[in-house]
């Protein structure tokens, strides 16, 4: 079956408590809350969703027919064109969406870490992780059912009403991030995430640093 991928590029980690940091970012086609055509958007499960993740047609984006040609490809977008390690810290690959759980295996996580990569999934959380992951990151959308219920980063896009942050504050994550939704109503989701980060000091604000810098 292989692999099918939107986009593979390289920037800056713009979101979350990893915000900042250089990495590859591999885009996998398809998603189970949403089909991605706008004519079935009110529909879908994520009705916010500003990501274009059908088809293998972005840049860097294609059908890989095994996890080591996937991960050579990620490889070589790596700044000097390896997984060298400078300074201490690894190269880093972020698996996301879509939903990357829907393709990411065993076999691809290894394959990479082979060539020396931390690697990271942005998830909805409704599917099971494979194991050997070095950093979870789930997202939760409207009222999909979370199968992954502990991991590194809890990142909760705010103002879902069928989604508070009640429902999520007693979950084994280590870090509890509220975002606040893009979109016409920005400063006013911002604004409401900002007073109930400082009266509920467990969650942290995160912001889109990417869009606010205007990169990839």
């Amino acid at each position: 079956m292989g692999y099918l991928v939107k986009e593979v590029y390289y920037t800056l980690q713009g979101e979350g408590v990893r915000a900042g940091r250089a990495a590859v970012f591999c885009r996998f086609a398809g998603c189970n809350l949403w089909s991605g055509r706008e004519q079935d958007r009110a529909s879908a499960v994520c009705t916010f969703c500003d990501t274009d993740f059908r088809g293998t047609d972005g840049p860097g984006g294609g059908r890989f027919a095994s996890a080591a040609d996937l991960a050579a490809h990620i490889a070589a977008h790596w700044p000097d064109g390896s997984a060298a390690t400078a300074a201490g810290t690894l190269p880093y690959v972020v698996c996301t969406g879509g939903e990357p759980l829907l393709q990411l295996d065993a076999p691809l996580i290894a394959a990479l870490q082979r060539r020396g990569f931390e690697v990271a999934v942005e998830t909805n959380g409704t599917r099971p992780a494979p194991p050997g992951l070095d950093w979870v990151c789930v997202s939760p959308k409207a009222a999909a059912p979370l199968v992954i219920t502990a991991g590194d980063e809890l990142k909760l896009v705010y103002l879902q009403p069928a989604a508070p942050p009640e429902r999520f504050a007693g979950l084994a994550f280590r870090h509890h991030i509220l975002q606040p939704m893009d979109g016409p109503e920005r400063d006013r989701y911002t604004a409401r995430a900002v007073a109930y980060c400082k009266a509920h000091p467990r969650w942290r604000l995160g912001l889109q640093m990417h869009k606010l810098l205007g990169i990839p």
